[in-house]
C-alpha cells in the first residue's frame, strides 16, 4: 500500500470521510483521539468493529472527518467508511466484512412532519367535549 486509501460513510444526517494508511492503530476523529470524541464504549466498539473483524486493529492508522448528525450517526457512518476503505486496501476482506454487515448502508432517516400533526406521527390530544 503506497498511499492512503479513503472511504465515505453515511448514516442519518452524518457524513464521514475516512483515510486509511499503514500504521500502528491510531484512530483520530476531527483531530481528536476517537476515545475522546466518542466517550461511550459502545460507540468506540462501532468504530473499531471493521478492523477487529479482519484482525487488523494495530495495522492501520485511521483519520476520520465527521460532519452532521449526532455522535451515534457519526460512529455508524465511520464504521461504513472504514469498511469501504479496507476494501480498497485488499478486496479479499470483502466476504468477512459483508458477512458481518459492515458494507450495508443503513437507509433509515427521520420521517417528515405531516400537516395537522404535532410531529411525524404524534397527534394533538383528543378531546371529546
Amino acid at each position: 500500500m503506497e498511499k492512503q486509501k479513503n472511504g465515505l460513510g453515511r448514516r442519518k444526517e452524518a457524513v464521514t470521510r475516512v483515510f486509511l494508511s499503514k500504521g500502528e492503530g491510531k484512530i483520530t476523529v476531527n483531530d481528536k483521539d476517537y476515545k475522546v470524541y466518542f466517550p461511550l464504549v459502545y460507540l468506540q466498539n462501532q468504530v473499531e468493529a471493521p478492523l477487529k473483524a479482519i484482525e487488523a486493529l494495530d495495522k492501520f492508522d485511521v483519520i476520520i472527518n465527521a460532519t452532521g448528525g449526532g455522535v451515534k450517526g457519526q460512529a455508524e457512518a465511520a464504521k461504513l467508511g472504514i469498511a469501504r476503505a479496507l476494501l480498497e486496501v485488499n478486496a479479499e476482506y470483502r466476504p468477512t466484512l459483508k458477512a458481518a454487515g459492515f458494507l450495508t448502508r443503513d437507509p433509515r432517516g427521520v420521517e417528515r412532519k405531516k400537516p395537522g400533526r404535532k410531529k411525524a406521527r404524534r397527534s394533538y390530544q383528543f378531546s371529546k367535549r
